[in-house]
């Protein structure tokens, strides 16, 4: 990892990347945003330069600038700290480590708090902590989201235990924001490291980050000379994010407009009157394919997946990433996006159309963790969550039963059962198992014409019963796995209707029906308290599979298969006897003619 040099006089005299050794001199990217156009080095940037970079020119207004650091401890090493902090003074402008105030970003009103790394590394005393906590404290009271910029080395010695707290302190004023429903995009750059990177920044609802940047607890130099050991690849931005705990590494060109999209989807609670799709009753179906025809439908190899659909409901779709504890599955997707004018969470299985990263949607249990951690972003910002299910169920390779695939689907589904904004779920191909079911506790449930939803494949349920796979397509019948199957039992409450031949026949129009069904059952939760959603989203599930709904659908089954049996006598009767006979022996076998 190179060194991130200051914004200095050496740096601008030597105007040659420290990492490529490229002359940068009279580049506009490397004056505009200090990054190389050779190799795409980031240079560390003041909290001037950033918030510049950042806000609406003109719009920042700084608060609490008045705070300064004092001398609490006495403390004096190489020279003394009230000496430190002066020197600190002189060289940066700076009377501390963060600047704090109020913005605009793309039109969107912020709070924010920007660390500098050359006023003692960024480090955090009692004045950081403060400042960053009035500023949680004014995003609250304010509703106004908040953006934190971290560029630390941790806490600040000079100040003791009581610069330590300060991580208790920042950590709980983030939660307090948390539970206010604001918004907080932490940003992480070159280093984040120690308290700070422990405490508020990590708090964040999205965590992005820079290129290159140096992220950790500990700092290199403190790991080689308490562990004996240089880290290797585990302190940078993109380890962090291949293994979950970073939402996306952002060039610092796209930054501004990255977080100016995810602020606009967060604040968008748009008002449409949606076209009705959804068909909730078997007289508005027409003619029923076959259950085995109805799989392959299903399972074509070109039917648009999740991710497919996302891309043309909600254009502007931010993806998020990582379950904050082991890793990004690519088996689920979820992010942030909007649905006719109205911000929401979306989530789904990945199929991938045969790349091998997907798994065909069959998730890991850091997949699960994903979907949990995004559907309690959405409890907290007050987003509708939309799901999107599309797979055979759960990955059952190397790592699903040691990393707890089990807890995954349990815990996925508890929190999905007590989410208090709306919920709706489609799904759109294979519905398989309670690697389905996990993303399925909605309080409205579709289901695309073609799609199926089952405990089991048919290829699993016939080589259990029979011991022979090839006998799937008559289990598929048994199972009653199709949309109307399931509609009948009222385990979906509606069908969104297929283009023509299925779904990938035409995969824009499908996408165009996928949205109206979600637009309309997102305008019909519109207006229900959280409490009674939570509440008839209990009730319903509750009453799946009680007696009385087996009871109707077998009274209706048996029904049917009178009304055949009797029109197959009936018919046979015809063929032998005399036309005007028939209703002669009809009426003798039901005692209306004396023998």
């Amino acid at each position: 990892m190179h060194a991130h040099p200051g914004r200095t006089k050496d740096t601008d005299q030597a105007l040659s990347c420290p990492r490529c050794s490229e002359v940068l001199k009279g580049d506009p990217i490397y004056e505009r945003y200090r990054i190389c156009v050779h190799c795409g080095f980031h240079f560390t940037l003041s909290a001037e330069e950033r918030i510049q970079l950042l806000v609406d020119a003109g719009s920042f207004e700084e608060f609490n600038r008045h705070l300064v650091s004092v001398d609490p401890l006495v403390f004096s090493d190489r020279l003394p700290y009230r000496k430190r902090i002066l020197q600190a003074r002189e060289e940066t402008g700076l009377r501390e480590a963060v600047i704090t105030g109020v913005g605009r970003i793309r039109g969107h009103e912020v709070v924010l708090a920007v660390l500098d790394f050359r006023f003692l590394g960024g480090s955090m005393g009692s004045v950081v902590g403060e400042k960053v906590t009035l500023a949680f404290e004014r995003a609250a009271e304010r509703r106004l989201p908040i953006v934190a910029v971290s560029a630390s080395g941790g806490a600040r010695m000079q100040e003791g235990i009581l610069s330590l707290v300060q991580m208790a302190k920042t950590t709980a004023a983030a939660k307090r924001a948390h539970d206010s429903s604001v918004p907080f995009i932490s940003v992480l750059t070159h280093p984040t490291t120690g308290g700070i990177y422990a405490s508020f920044a990590n708090q964040g609802d999205i965590i992005l980050a820079e290129p290159g940047a140096l992220i950790g607890f500990a700092g290199p130099r403190v790991v080689k000379e308490t562990a004996g050991h240089e880290p290797l690849r585990s302190h940078s931005a993109e380890f962090l994010f291949a293994h979950g705990f970073i939402d996306q590494v952002v060039d610092r060109r796209r930054l501004r407009d990255t977080i100016g999209l995810i602020l606009r989807l967060v604040r968008a609670h748009g008002e449409v009157a949606p076209r009705r799709v959804i068909r909730r009753t078997i007289s508005q179906l027409t003619d029923a394919r076959r259950a085995w025809e109805t799989v392959q439908l299903a399972r074509h190899p070109e039917r648009p997946t999740a991710l497919d659909l996302i891309r043309r409901i909600s254009p502007q779709f931010v993806e998020l990433h990582g379950d904050r504890l082991y890793g990004d599955d690519p088996a689920v997707v979820g992010g942030i996006g909007e649905i006719a004018g109205q911000g929401v969470v979306l989530i789904g299985h990945e199929r991938g159309h045969g790349d091998p990263i997907r798994r065909n949607g069959q998730a890991l249990p850091e997949g699960y963790r994903k979907a949990m951690r995004l559907m309690e972003l959405a409890a907290r910002l007050r987003l509708p969550v939309v799901t999107l299910i599309d797979t055979p169920g759960v990955s059952l390779g190397e790592g699903a039963e040691e990393r707890g695939i089990a807890a995954a689907l349990s815990q996925c589904l508890a929190t999905m059962s007590v989410l208090p904004v709306p919920t709706v779920a489609v799904i759109i191909g294979e519905g398989g198992s309670g690697g389905a079911l996990a993303l399925a506790v909605a309080d409205r449930v579709l289901m695309l014409e073609n799609a199926i939803y089952s405990v089991i494949s048919p290829e699993g349920a016939a080589a259990i019963l029979y011991r022979d796979a090839s006998r799937a397509p008559e289990v598929a019948e048994s199972l009653k796995l199709t949309a109307p199957d399931l509609l009948r039992l009222e385990v979906i409450d509606g069908i969104v209707p297929e283009p023509e031949g299925g779904a990938h026949r035409d995969p824009d129009y499908a996408a165009v029906l996928v949205l109206d069904a979600i637009t309309e059952a997102l305008v019909d939760l519109r207006d229900i308290s959280p409490e009674k959603l939570v509440r008839e989203r209990y009730r319903k599930f509750r009453r799946m599979g009680q007696t009385n709904t087996y009871i109707r659908e077998l009274v209706t089954q048996e029904v049917t298969e009178l009304g055949e049996l009797i029109a197959r006598t009936l018919g046979g009767l015809r063929d032998r006897l005399p036309f005007g006979r028939v209703s002669e022996v009809a009426e003798s076998r039901s005692g209306g003619v004396d023998d």
